[in-house]
């Protein structure tokens, strides 16, 4: 074993509770990490977490946030990479991967107005805030008759802006929320037949080189069986659509207890004009071949310009 034990992380302040809580799982699992300095939190600043006056879409994409901690791990300056997967891009670099997955937290989001308590009660025309073309396709699809306007910025960021008057409502992930001890703050939460979520919304993955056998022995104890399937039936999915943060792509697996696999997915223009929907189940087992079949179901339903808007 090597001390201390790195782990690379964006500095948000809800990347540093993923990252403190890896710590702790890593402690409590390990005996000999459980000493103040055995293991080392790496603060890595992204070039998602540079640009701030543009959204993903326009900037390159959702792997912005990734790029630098796989370029730490590939040189060694660290031992583990802390993400949410849903930032995660569908394809790793050669050599990396994503070794454990923590226990998923809820994949739901949350709803977050001073003028109404849930999506359906915003007056006609108000304004919501988000950076995500998923959510924004969801909502003009639910209510055309709003405005969907681009905020990006850390949680705080964006609740600032909804008590500025900036805009009326606004989106984030419950999970984040969670970790974070922010609920109480929370208009309302939408359930997947209002607002699916993004794919892998809500689970923590830690990558790793594929060849450090010390590293990856460690992780072992902490990866969650059940998350694991979830997230390889709906990352299945988005690898089948090509999908990215310029794409409104939404899936939801669920697994219960007898081991029933089941699978929602969506996939929409920006405009929320044209949504497509299907549905999948199955065992565990099944859960790549789930994915993959429900993206190129939806892929060959999609007319060449259905993300022209």
């Amino acid at each position: 074993m090597r001390i201390p034990v790195r782990i690379g992380t964006r500095g948000s302040p809800l990347a540093l509770a993923q990252a403190h809580q890896t710590r702790a799982r890593l402690a409590a699992a390990h005996a000999a990490l459980a000493a103040p300095d055995a293991i080392e939190i790496v603060v890595i600043k992204t070039t998602g977490d540079r640009i701030q006056d543009r959204t993903l879409m326009e900037a390159g994409g959702k792997g912005l946030f990734t790029k630098e901690i796989e370029e730490a791990l590939a040189a060694g300056t660290i031992d583990l990479a802390v993400h949410s997967m849903k930032d995660v891009p569908t394809w790793l670099p050669d050599g990396m991967e994503i070794r454990c997955l923590l226990p998923r937290e809820d994949p739901r989001d949350a709803f977050f107005s001073n003028v109404a308590k849930h999506l359906d009660d915003l007056p006609e025309g108000a304004v919501v805030g988000t950076a995500s073309l998923r959510r924004q396709a969801q909502v003009l699809s639910r209510r055309p008759d709003l405005k969907v306007v681009p905020i990006r910025g850390n949680v705080e960021t964006r609740l600032r802006k909804l008590a500025d008057g900036d805009v009326d409502a606004t989106l984030l992930a419950l999970a984040g929320l969670k970790r974070l001890d922010m609920t109480d703050r929370i208009t309302s939460v939408l359930e997947p037949d209002v607002m699916l979520p993004a794919v892998a919304q809500g689970a923590i993955g830690i990558e790793t080189r594929s060849d450090d056998e010390v590293t990856n022995a460690l992780l072992e104890p902490l990866n969650c069986a059940t998350t694991m399937v979830r997230v390889s039936a709906e990352r299945a999915l988005l690898a089948a659509l090509d999908g990215s943060c310029r794409t409104p792509i939404a899936g939801l697996a669920v697994l219960d207890a007898a081991g029933a696999l089941s699978l929602e997915a969506m996939v929409a223009d920006p405009a929320g004009s044209r949504v497509l929907t299907t549905k999948r189940s199955g065992s565990a087992a099944d859960a790549v071949a789930m994915g993959r079949d429900a993206g190129e179901e939806l892929k060959s339903l999609m007319p060449p310009d259905f993300f022209v808007a």
